[in-house]
């Protein structure tokens, strides 16, 4: 049987299919507390029982984007708040290869915010 998460990608279109498809791998990589769920309609992942990003799509351009959760602790220049307080996303152009090691450095920040206590995991 097809898991509700797993219909969520096999529903989208290409390319951002495969680009949502390998970051999910990406993500999901980086450390084995990691889980993946659905919520609010989009790809979530948790780490321990705390939300860490989101896989979504741009409502204008189409365009997939990652969205950080804990986004005001990160610094980094290819991230955007916009009108955002606490989020921040990073935007992936389905039409070239993923930026793989920036994506890495990106989601080893975040994690490092949940390992080190910045994040409260309770």
């Amino acid at each position: 049987m097809i898991r509700e998460i797993d219909n969520y990608y096999f529903s989208l279109k290409e390319p951002n299919r495969s680009c949502l498809l390998a970051l999910r791998t990406i993500i999901l990589k980086q450390d084995g507390n990691i889980a993946e769920t659905l919520k609010w309609g989009m790809p979530c992942f948790c780490y321990g029982k705390k939300m860490f990003c989101y896989l979504w799509t741009d409502k204008k351009t189409d365009e997939p984007y990652i969205l950080m959760v804990e986004g005001k602790h990160l610094d980094h220049p290819k991230l955007e708040a916009g009108k955002r307080s606490r989020m921040k996303i990073f935007r992936i152009n389905p039409h070239k290869d993923l930026p793989v090691k920036t994506i890495e450095t990106i989601l080893k920040s975040a994690l490092d915010l949940y390992r080190d206590g910045i994040i409260n995991l309770k």
